[in-house]
């Protein structure tokens, strides 16, 4: 079973930026994706970004281009999301998630496991 644990929300004014982090731990693979999901209230979860196992392949949604950035350090089992410029729109609770193998994919039911997530909050 693998565990994964997002921090790093909070409340920002509009331009702010957060940094999001989740640490994954237990039995992981030896290889993995990993991808950030967003969920605002009355709204259906929606991809944010991902990232390859190897970290040379990322990809975002059209809304957080140039806004968001996100990395990752194997070593520590970790992925991030930089968000930067942020805006009222991108309230939302914040997903960490797993997807084992070297395929990426930006569909959440390909994912395996997910965080418990994390609010993050823009005031205008």
């Amino acid at each position: 079973q693998v565990q994964l644990v997002e921090s790093g929300g909070g409340l920002v004014q509009a331009g702010g930026s957060l940094r999001l982090s989740c640490a994954a731990s237990g039995r992981t693979v030896s290889s993995y994706s990993m991808g950030w999901f967003r969920q605002a209230p009355g709204k259906e979860r929606e991809f944010v970004a991902l990232i390859s196992w190897s970290g040379t392949y990322t990809s975002y949604t059209d809304s957080v281009k140039g806004r968001f950035t996100i990395s990752r350090d194997n070593a520590k089992s970790s992925v991030y999301l930089q968000m930067n410029s942020l805006k009222p729109e991108d309230t939302a609770v914040y997903y960490c998630a797993l997807k084992n193998g070297v395929i990426v994919s930006g569909e959440g039911r390909r994912y395996d496991y997910w965080g418990q997530g994390t609010q993050v909050t823009v005031s205008s």
